[in-house]
C-alpha cells in the first residue's frame, strides 16, 4: 500500500492543506466547551446577560470559522484523492496494456476489471477519510484530554485511563478484521468472473436451458461472499457499541466524581460541564476514528491488491527503438519453432518450419486445437516462442519494437470485434490518416462496401459496443477492413470468414489476389475451400506440421488434409 502513495505526490500541496485545515477546525472546537463553561459559571451565576450575549455570539463566529475550515477541508482532501485514483487507474491501465497474452491468460480479465474499479475506489475513499480524519481525530482527543487537565487534573485521570483502553479495543478489531477483507475482496473478484461469463454466454445457457444451473453457481458463491461480508461485518460492528459503552462508562465515572468535587467546592458547574462535553467529543472522534479505521482496513487491503497487479512484470520484453530492416523477398520465417503456453502440460506446437514470401498467399488448417490460432499469433509476437525462432523481414520478432512490427502486421481474429462509436472511428483504428477513399477501397475488398452503403449516415453510422447493431458476417468483413486500411505487408485472417457465405468468402480472397503491393497473407480457416487458390497450406496436426504444399499436391500426399477435405465433401468428387 505505501507503494501506491507515490501517486499522491502530485497532490502533495492538497494533502497537506487539507488536514492543516481540519486541525484549525479541531482546535476552535476545543475552545467550545470553555465558552460554554465561561456561560454557566459567569455569566448565568452573576446573572450577566451582557456576558451571556457575548459568549453566544463567539460560539457563532467558532461554528462559522470551523465550517468554512471543514468545508475547504473536504474541498482538499476530495482533490487529492480522486487524483490519486485517477492517477491509479491510468497507470493500472497503461500496465495491463504492456502485459502480453500470457501475463493476461494467467491474470484473469475478472480480477483486472475488480482491481481497476471496486479496488481502486476502496483506495480513493481510504484516502479521502484519511486526509480529513488521521490528524483530526487524535488531535482532538489528545486536546481533550489536555484541555481536561487544565480544567481540573483530578478528573482528567479518568481520562488518561478511558483512552488507552479504547485504543485497544478499537486497534485490536481492526487487526481481525484486515485479512478478512482480502478475503471478501478475492470472493468479489469470482462473482464478477461468474456474471461476465454468463453475460457474455447468455445465448449458449439458454439454448442449453441451464440458467437454474448458473443460478445455483451463482448463488453458492454469492452466498459464500455474503457469509464472508457478515462474518466481518459482525466483528467491525462491534465497534460502535463497545466504544460507545466505555466512554458512557468513563462518563458515568466522571460525573460521580465532578459531582464530589463540586460538592467540596474545588470545581464549579460549568466545569464539570465542560469536562462531559470534552469526553463526549473523544466519543465522537472515536467512534469517526473507527469508521476510519474500516474504511482504511478496506483500502489497505484493496492498495495490497493493486499493487499486486501492478508489480506483474511482463514476461515479454519488447525493446523501444527495435530494428527497422530494408523491404525484404522473405516475409516470414519460422526456424524450428516450439510453443508451450504457461503451466500447461504439454506443448501446442512442435518443431514448426516454413518460410512465407511476398505476396504469398499461406493457408493454416489443421483439426481443433490443432495449433491454428497460436502460430499466426506468433508472428505479430502477441506469445513467444519456447523454441526456436521466427523471423520478420530476416530479422526475429524479438528484436522488433512493438511499434514497428505491428505497424506492418494487420490481423482479424477470430471473434470480430468493433467499439463504440462509428463505422469511420473503427475503421480509422487501422490508420488515423486514412481518407474517406482509402477506408472504402478497403471495405470494397472487404465486401463490406454495401453494409456501409445501407446503413443511415454511411461512413459515421453508429456502432453500438461489441457491434451489435451488425450482423456476424457484417462485423467480419468490417473488421477485415479495418486492418486493410493500414494497408499491412502482413495481414492475418484468424477463421474470420466463418460467417460469411461461400459466394462472399470467394469474392474476397479474389479481391485480395487483385490488390495493387499485395501483402503477405496468412488465412486460417476451418473450410478447405478458401484454402485451395493458396500458393502454400500448412497442414497441422497436434501442434505438428502433417505437410506443407499447395492444394492439389497435399490431397495425394497429405493423409490429415485429405481426411479433412474429404469429411467436407464426398469422395467422388475428389
Amino acid at each position: 500500500m505505501r507503494k501506491l502513495l507515490r501517486f499522491l505526490k502530485p497532490y502533495t500541496k492538497e494533502a497537506i492543506l487539507g488536514p492543516l485545515f481540519k486541525l484549525l477546525e479541531a482546535s476552535f472546537e476545543l475552545l467550545v466547551p470553555l465558552v460554554v463553561a465561561r456561560i454557566v459559571d459567569v455569566g448565568i451565576a452573576q446573572g450577566d446577560t451582557g456576558m451571556i450575549v457575548k459568549n453566544c455570539l463567539i460560539l457563532v463566529a467558532l461554528g462559522i470559522i470551523g465550517l468554512v475550515c471543514a468545508v475547504t477541508a473536504q474541498y482538499f482532501a476530495a482533490r487529492a484523492a480522486v487524483g490519486f485514483a485517477s492517477q491509479v487507474r491510468h497507470s493500472l491501465f497503461s500496465h495491463i496494456g504492456k502485459l502480453s497474452y500470457s501475463d493476461l491468460d494467467r491474470v484473469g480479465t475478472s480480477t483486472m476489471i475488480t482491481r481497476m474499479t471496486s479496488d481502486v475506489g476502496q483506495v480513493q475513499s481510504g484516502i479521502n477519510l484519511t486526509l480529513r480524519l488521521v490528524l483530526r481525530s487524535p488531535f482532538v482527543v489528545l486536546g481533550a484530554m489536555v484541555m481536561a487537565y487544565v480544567v481540573d487534573p483530578e478528573c482528567s485521570i479518568i481520562f488518561a485511563v478511558t483512552i488507552p483502553v479504547l485504543s485497544v479495543a478499537v486497534f485490536g478489531i481492526m487487526l481481525l478484521c484486515l485479512p478478512l477483507y482480502k478475503k471478501v475482496q478475492e470472493r468479489l473478484d469470482n462473482i464478477t468472473g461468474t456474471t461476465r461469463e454468463n453475460l457474455t454466454g447468455v445465448r449458449v445457457i439458454r439454448a442449453f436451458c441451464k440458467e437454474q444451473d448458473e443460478m445455483d453457481t451463482f448463488r453458492e458463491r454469492n452466498d459464500l461472499l455474503t457469509a464472508t461480508q457478515n462474518r466481518v461485518g459482525r466483528l467491525s460492528s462491534l465497534l460502535n457499541p463497545l466504544s460507545y459503552a466505555l466512554v458512557n462508562l468513563a462518563i458515568v465515572v466522571l460525573v460521580y466524581a465532578g459531582a464530589l468535587q463540586v460538592n467540596g467546592g474545588n470545581l464549579l458547574q460549568g466545569e464539570v460541564i465542560a469536562l462531559y462535553n470534552y469526553m463526549s467529543q473523544i466519543l465522537v472522534e472515536l467512534i469517526k476514528l473507527a469508521s476510519l479505521i474500516i474504511t482504511l482496513t478496506k483500502a489497505v487491503a484493496c492498495g495490497r491488491r493493486v499493487q499486486a497487479m501492478l508489480e506483474v512484470r511482463p514476461t515479454m520484453q519488447m525493446p523501444e527503438n527495435g530494428q527497422n530492416p530494408p523491404p525484404s523477398d522473405e516475409v516470414v520465417r519460422f526456424d524450428h519453432v516450439s510453443m508451450a503456453y504457461a503451466n500447461a502440460a504439454d506443448v501446442v506446437l512442435r518443431d514448426v518450419s516454413f518460410v512465407a514470401r511476398r505476396g504469398e498467399v499461406i493457408g493454416v488448417i489443421g483439426g481443433t486445437g490443432s495449433g491454428k490460432t497460436t502460430l499466426v499469433n506468433l508472428i505479430p509476437r502477441f506469445y513467444d516462442a519456447s523454441e526456436g525462432q521466427v523471423y520478420v523481414q530476416g530479422t526475429p520478432v524479438t528484436e522488433w519494437s512493438a511499434e514497428r512490427l505491428r505497424e506492418r502486421i494487420g490481423v482479424v481474429p477470430q471473434k470480430a470485434v468493433l467499439f463504440r462509436g462509428t463505422i469511420r472511428d473503427n475503421l480509422l483504428w487501422g490508420n488515423e490518416n486514412a481518407t474517406e477513399e482509402q477506408m472504402f477501397e478497403a471495405l470494397r475488398i472487404a465486401q463490406a462496401e454495401q453494409v456501409v452503403l445501407d446503413k443511415e449516415g454511411g461512413l459515421d453510422a453508429p456502432v453500438e459496443q461489441n457491434g451489435r447493431n451488425f450482423s456476424g458476417g457484417q462485423r467480419q468483413r468490417l473488421t477485415i477492413a479495418r486492418a486493410l486500411v493500414r494497408k499491412p505487408e502482413i495481414l492475418i485472417l484468424d477463421d474470420s470468414s466463418s460467417a460469411l457465405d461461400y459466394a462472399t468468402d470467394s469474392a474476397l480472397r479474389q479481391a485480395l489476389r487483385r490488390m495493387e503491393d499485395a501483402p503477405t497473407v496468412f488465412i486460417v480457416s476451418q473450410r478447405a475451400t478458401s484454402l485451395t487458390h493458396a500458393d502454400r497450406i500448412i497442414v497441422l496436426d497436434n501442434g505438428e506440421v502433417a505437410g506443407i504444399g499447395r492444394h492439389d499436391e497435399l490431397l495425394s500426399n497429405c493423409e490429415t488434409y485429405r481426411e479433412i477435405y474429404e469429411s467436407q465433401f464426398r469422395k467422388e468428387s475428389v
